[in-house]
């Protein structure tokens, strides 16, 4: 297969969540038909509900400093596939990634006709086995694996990381995870195992006495404490500058490369990360090394801007918030709102926290099987849409044109609601830009 062929052979077993399937038995069949490629390195695994991509793509900037061989898997992606597997900060080349897509599917195929595994593999589980194959096959030292939804049936579990972090957990995807926040923490929990070195994030009394509860059934101790000092605010980038103190040393003043406050809570947890790899597993991260990374790290579609757009993946109420946060912040200038979500999501209350920010609000359907239609959605927004000027563009290209002319002298175009919405909008706007 080309790189075109592989990517429409994926898309055709199935939207990455509709069509998913929880479990492990299949991933686990599957990387030892490729001869368990995940053990030639050690793991971090990170899991949680908000913040994910960031702790992975702070860690993932540290590293880089100390000059560490590392395997980034990161998702979903923007624009293209190839954004999910990174190898020392840079993406797998469309010939690499068609030829590990080969192969994966032909012995996907090959287990399901010997009746080895029931179903063929999904889309995510298929993508994962070509990450940790290509990691194995570019000899990176460390590979940083974002879990994709919940933890203990997700098929980046199966990789068996030495490292298990949690980011702060909030309410998402209930029908598969859980209807309480006990639930859910129960289920991303999971990912820690006998012998795991843990670290967790800043969370909610329940989500930590069920996380602390899984440590103590397992005998292992997390590392939770990181107070981070905020001593100024770095305009140009939009963020904090930030001194973190851990119980294992200090880190004097890094201007976080990604903005919002929020993200100090996130570049908390890539910390005591980076010193969990420094002096439990000998790798060589110098206080320097951290402090810079965390300047240097970037994610894209958060809190992204360009020109007069600005990008976010708020799906949750927990990036809602942060992204309202940031706005009154940050932000002076009239907000026309962009707005698309997934089915299955808290739209109402996404719809409470941010479009009261807004002077005018465009709803639009972002192409994805999982989208709510814009008629859904001024139905599931009504009472947060009275007294405002309101528009209804199915298509994302409409839906930024109508919101350029609105916005057009003095005003921001905010696009969120959806990652999905968000790579729809880039890839417009790179076309336009030429970024």
């Amino acid at each position: 297969m080309n790189f075109s062929e592989s990517v429409a052979y994926l898309y055709s077993l199935g939207n990455e969540v509709a069509a998913m399937k929880l479990g492990l038995e299949n991933i686990r069949r599957l990387l030892d038909a490729l001869e368990n490629p995940h053990r030639k390195y050690r793991k971090v695994q990170v899991a949680g509900t908000n913040g994910k991509g960031s702790v992975c793509a702070f860690l993932d900037a540290i590293c880089l400093k100390a000059d560490i061989r590392t395997g980034l898997y990161t998702s979903p992606h923007l624009v293209s596939i190839t954004e999910r597997i990174k190898f020392g900060g840079v993406e797998i080349t469309e010939d690499e990634f068609a030829r590990l897509a080969g192969r994966v599917r032909e012995l996907s195929e090959r287990l399901v006709a010997s009746g080895e595994i029931e179903y063929r593999p999904t889309f995510f589980e298929q993508v994962t086995a070509i990450a940790l194959m290509s990691f194995a096959e570019a000899d990176v030292e460390i590979a940083i694996l974002e879990t994709g939804l919940g933890g203990r049936l997700d098929a980046t579990t199966a990789a068996d990381a030495e490292i298990a972090a949690i980011t702060r957990i909030d309410y998402d995807h209930q029908e598969y995870l859980g209807a309480t926040l006990e639930e859910i923490a129960a289920e991303k929990a999971a990912i820690i195992r006998p012998g795991s070195r843990v670290v967790v994030g800043k969370q909610e009394e329940p989500v930590m006495k069920a996380i602390l509860e899984r440590c103590r059934d397992l005998g292992v101790v997390p590392l939770t404490v990181c107070e981070p000092l905020v001593s100024a605010t770095d305009l140009s980038k939009h963020s904090a500058v930030v001194e973190f103190r851990t119980n294992r040393g200090t880190y004097w003043d890094s201007s976080l490369g990604m903005a919002g406050r929020h993200q100090i809570e996130n570049a908390c947890t890539a910390v005591l990360i980076a010193e969990t790899l420094a002096l439990d597993l000998g790798f060589p991260i110098t206080d320097e090394d951290v402090w810079t990374g965390l300047e240097d790290a970037r994610h894209p579609g958060r809190l992204e801007f360009i020109g007069n757009v600005l990008l976010d993946g708020a799906h949750n109420i927990g990036g809602a918030r942060a992204l309202r946060d940031f706005l009154n912040e940050f932000e002076r200038r009239p907000i026309t709102l962009v707005f698309g979500a997934m089915r299955g999501k808290g739209v109402g209350d996404i719809a409470s926290v941010l479009f009261p920010m807004a002077k005018n609000i465009v709803l639009t359907c972002p192409d994805n099987a999982r989208a709510i239609t814009v008629e859904e959605l001024a139905e599931m927004t009504a009472e947060h849409l009275e007294n405002r000027d309101i528009i209804l563009e199915p298509r994302v290209k409409g839906a930024l044109g109508r919101a350029a002319k609105i916005a057009e002298y003095d005003g921001l175009i905010l696009v969120t609601g959806s990652l999905y919405l968000v790579g729809e909008a880039k890839r417009i706007l790179k076309s336009q830009f030429e970024i």
